[in-house]
């Protein structure tokens, strides 16, 4: 079924991205934007949307597709409130960062008819700057895009299958993975250098604030550990709620780590740990 209306709930920089990557790979539909009223006419200006609402259940009416590209606690908030008035022809999917709980709220909404109506999403892309100012048609460009189905539900079907057509068409890989073993992944590959680089920031704040201007001596590696740092409280603080601990165990884990390195500076075991660092590049896929 071809899509003709996309409503992208939350226009910032995913939705807004998701919505110009379309635009730029020629979908012919119209993008319904839905947001409050400041944002949404900044994602006019910009020519992200051609239509829009700040009301969501208005929003989505007409469309094939609803994406929900908000934080994970307004996520589960908006499955609730525009799924009941969801058409019966659409499918609900999201882009957030954690889904046991997304994936828990979907079936508590639609029972019975959860493979039909929701399929959980997390495009693993993004900026440490938020906002649909830095939206991007090729944010998606070579990363992967995981589909969290529920168990028995087929992605190679109707609405499912358009969906998964355009995301490939926006350059991204699909990847299908269960909820729970998503969540696992991305507090160590996410999550986790999310936290370290905020503490890492934070650490220096209170030990060079009286004289920042000697971090400029950092040069390019510090620049790298504390550039996510710059990341808004406000989408991290729901996936710290939504996978507190999966992100528990895998701190716990790395401060055991930071403890022995601590611990053997002055010895033979801090090269092996430097050793046992070194074949992270032989086991990493190759690009």
């Amino acid at each position: 079924m071809p899509l003709r209306q996309i409503t992208i709930i939350g226009t910032g920089l995913i939705g807004g991205s998701f919505a110009l990557a379309l635009k730029k790979r020629r979908f012919k539909g119209r993008i319904v934007g839905c947001d409050r009223a400041a944002v949404l006419e900044r994602a006019r200006r910009k020519g992200v949307i051609d239509k829009r609402h700040v009301d969501p259940v208005k929003a989505i009416q007409g469309s094939q597709l609803v994406l929900l590209a908000t934080p994970v606690g307004a996520i589960l908030d908006l499955i609730g409130r525009v799924g009941p008035a969801l058409p019966d022809t659409a499918l609900l999917t999201d882009v957030g960062s954690t889904k046991v709980e997304v994936l828990a709220q979907a079936q508590k909404v639609f029972g019975k008819d959860l493979r039909h109506r929701f399929l959980g999403g997390h495009p693993m892309a993004g900026k440490e700057e938020s906002g649909v100012e830095f939206s991007d048609p090729d944010l998606f460009q070579g990363t992967t895009w995981f589909l969290t189905p529920a168990a028995g539900q087929k992605i190679t079907v109707d609405l499912s299958e358009e969906f998964v057509r355009w995301i490939e068409k926006i350059g991204a890989q699909v990847t299908t993975i269960d909820a729970e073993t998503h969540d696992q992944l991305c507090a160590w590959t996410s999550h986790l250098p999310q936290m370290i680089s905020t503490a890492f920031a934070a650490a220096l704040v209170d030990e060079f604030c009286k004289n920042g201007s000697l971090l400029e001596s950092g040069g390019r590696a510090l620049r790298e550990m504390t550039r996510i740092s710059a990341s808004p409280y406000s989408m991290w603080r729901d996936i710290a709620l939504t996978n507190k601990e999966n992100i528990r165990e895998a701190l716990l884990q790395l401060e055991q780590r930071l403890a022995n390195l601590r611990e053997n500076l002055d010895n033979r075991e801090l090269e092996a740990e430097f050793e046992r660092a070194h074949r992270l590049q032989e086991i990493l896929p190759r690009r």
